[in-house]
């Protein structure tokens, strides 16, 4: 007897159970496919990550100029599906678990529009290629990139992350949710920085039960000193948010996706220590000290007689002179 499922992905046959093509250990058979699978192992520093944007089977003009624009600020780590998808992120997961295996993607966009739920989007990321974290927004008011007349920061420009909004620190849904955009946009590790690539900054606040999301260009302006003054200029995309449904890890689940290897983590240094200001002290063990050996200012008056050497030599404590 032959089961399939409905991606025809998983198999029975006589009560065993045939694993997923994408599961399957694939030997590759070109160096080109070696460096692909290569790319794809685990690492002590794990890539950039990409982030898959979908678009539901009924998704509206607003929702795919959203997913074009969040794409535009997103390249390149970003992958745009064109064509649309005909799934339900809350009810069935495998979709997305099957679209992230085969891109590579551990973040997700999707975007869909009903009559329950208009101008919806579902931000989510994966661990494992598993659904991890997943919360949905509606969208009540959007202004494109197209809709703000002035200049555009590069493809690829590092972003600037500011959250405002003490709902971000107290509540746990929006604390999931900041931690979830701060992994959607952060972009590449890098070592360094310089002033002048600085200049895009995306501003979010939660207020009022909604998340307003902005974004601005940084402009450096003269100032007759050293460090320049600095504007703001919106440039768009975007967002009032509000939030709807959540898929939240387990508390286990979200501590094991936050786990690192032994390698990366840093080793203790012995016999170092900082206080509250951040000074460091240090301490330093070394051998008991002979005083009688140290060397100090030589002084006529300090210096011994002939007969008191020839004492300490002998072990007999000399005589003192009688005062006349």
């Amino acid at each position: 007897m032959i089961v399939v499922d409905g991606d025809g992905g998983v198999c029975a046959w006589g009560g065993l159970v045939a694993m997923d093509p994408l599961d399957r250990v694939v030997k590759p058979k070109t160096k080109r496919a070696k460096r692909f699978l290569e790319k794809r192992e685990p690492k002590l520093k794990e890539n950039t990550k990409i982030a898959m944007l979908i678009k539901g089977g009924n998704a509206n003009l607003r929702v795919t100029e959203v997913l074009k624009d969040i794409y535009a600020v997103k390249k390149p780590f970003a992958v745009l599906y064109r064509k649309k998808n005909i799934t339900r992120p809350f009810e069935d997961q495998t979709s997305l678990e099957f679209f992230s295996k085969k891109s590579d993607c551990s973040l997700f966009l999707f975007g869909s529009h009903n009559k329950k739920r208009p101008n919806n989007l579902v931000i989510g990321r994966m661990f494992d290629y598993h659904v991890l974290d997943m919360i949905e927004l509606g969208v009540e008011k959007f202004v494109s990139l197209k809709d703000v007349k002035n200049s555009k920061c590069p493809e690829g420009t590092k972003p600037m992350l500011i959250f405002a909004g003490d709902m971000f620190d107290v509540n746990e849904e929006y604390r999931r949710l900041k931690s979830l955009l701060i992994d959607f946009f952060r972009g590449p590790t890098v070592p360094s920085i310089r002033l002048a690539g600085l200049e895009y900054v995306l501003h979010f606040t939660a207020v009022d039960g909604k998340i307003y999301m902005r974004s601005y260009k940084v402009l450096l302006k003269k100032s007759g000193c050293k460090i320049p003054r600095i504007e703001l200029e919106e440039m768009g995309p975007s967002l009032d948010l509000v939030m709807r449904r959540t898929h939240l890890a387990s508390d286990d689940l979200y501590k094991l996706s936050l786990k690192q290897p032994k390698a990366l983590k840093p080793k203790k240094k012995k016999n170092i220590s900082h206080d509250v200001f951040g000074t460091t002290y240090g301490r330093i063990h070394m051998q008991k000290q002979d005083l009688g050996k140290l060397q100090t200012r030589k002084m006529k008056g300090l210096k011994k007689r002939p007969a008191e050497k020839a004492a300490e030599d002998s072990g007999v404590s000399p005589k003192k002179s009688k005062s006349a």
